[in-house]
């Protein structure tokens, strides 16, 4: 068992359980960059430890009453015959040097999806446009779709067969299209306990097909178990406004390292997506904030946003965004919710244990 790699297990856990991100997304990249892992042998210790790690997640959300079992039973059609396929397809193809080539190549652009998913998210928050039900409101009723939901099953299902990708990030935000209505606790719940069939059937594959490595299997359960946990318990207690884009910037790192960008290249990339994405956010943000929160809290609606606008060419609107998500949004935030007699943020999302890890 290798210390290193429980160790990164650790660390993407506790990512994950702060974010809701998909664990594919981050570990089976870390194992293939960092520690040398092939791809194929990435995809299946880690599609072994999730399937490990989903009934601690699964169980809360049973618990907790916020799971459609008819749609997870929908998606579980589509989506674990598929996942069964996506590995199957995967050895099929062999395992020669340009196939784990390819295995990197596919595995970039579906973390690529995952992080534009995780920035729709984000953008949705951000907007106000998906709102969570109270505690003690009453959930609407939900017709479940069965044809698109079959479908989502499917595309999730292969995704995370061949890549290990997809189970969480992808696969939350499109049921997100399809129920805008369902609420946000109950698509993490839904979305994590119909992950555990489709991770399991996905785990059996690799199984029965060879390339699974028993010992990074054990190394990165005994470290995520743990990092999720702590990570779940944590962002019941705080803001994850920060820390999610922030992990979608590194999935998109991530991603492009995989599809084969040099570093320099690279290293430009991200900094003109630095630079220009958090302004981009922070405009959009405080754009749909009121000017009554604005002028309560002590500040100028229109010169703050016109700064980060204007100034996003010589740096100065990178600066004043981080401005204003580390001083000035709080105090619109608190302004809002004491005109409208609530309390603010996070009504995001319960600790999904989950997502957090696939």
């Amino acid at each position: 068992m290798s210390l290193d790699i429980v160790f990164a297990g650790l660390v993407v856990g506790f990512l994950v359980g702060m974010t809701g991100a998909g664990g594919g997304a981050l570990m089976t990249p870390i194992l293939i960059l960092m520690f040398g892992v092939t791809p194929s042998a990435a995809v299946s210790s880690d599609i072994v430890a999730s399937a490990i790690m989903k009934p601690f997640g699964g169980a809360i959300h049973f618990r907790r009453g916020t799971v459609h079992m008819g749609m997870v039973g929908w998606l579980s059609v589509g989506s674990v015959p598929a996942a069964f396929a996506g590995v199957f397809i995967d050895h099929a193809l062999g395992s020669g040097k340009v196939m784990q080539q390819n295995i990197e190549y596919a595995m970039g652009a579906a973390i690529i999806l995952a992080a534009g998913a995780m920035v729709w998210r984000l953008l949705q928050d951000s907007t106000g446009r998906r709102k969570s039900t109270e505690d003690g409101e009453a959930e609407p009723e939900i017709i479940v779709r069965r044809v698109l939901t079959i479908a989502i099953g499917v595309f999730g299902g292969l995704l995370v067969g061949i890549t290990s990708v997809g189970s969480g990030s992808l696969m939350l935000v499109l049921l997100m299209i399809v129920y805008p209505k369902l609420s946000m606790r109950r698509l993490v719940g839904t979305d994590i306990v119909q992950s555990m069939p489709l991770v399991a059937s996905a785990a059996l594959g690799h199984a029965l097909f060879g390339g699974l490595e028993f010992g990074l299997t054990a190394s990165i359960t005994v470290g995520s178990i743990p990092g999720v946990l702590l990570g779940a318990w944590l962002s019941s207690r705080a803001s994850n406004i920060l820390l999610r884009p922030v992990l979608a910037f590194v999935l998109m790192a991530t991603a492009l390292k995989l599809l084969g960008l040099s570093a320099t290249t690279l290293a430009i990339t991200m900094g003109i997506v630095a630079l220009v994405g958090l302004p981009l956010w922070a405009f959009i943000d405080g754009y749909v904030r009121p000017e009554t929160a604005w002028r309560a809290a002590g500040y100028q609606r229109r010169q703050t946003l016109t700064l980060i606008a204007l100034g996003v060419p010589v740096v100065v609107g990178f600066v004043t965004a981080a401005v204003y998500f580390g001083r000035i949004r709080p105090r619109i935030v608190r302004a809002s919710s004491a005109d409208a007699g609530t309390i603010p943020e996070p009504a995001q999302e319960l600790p999904a244990t989950a997502s957090r890890v696939g």
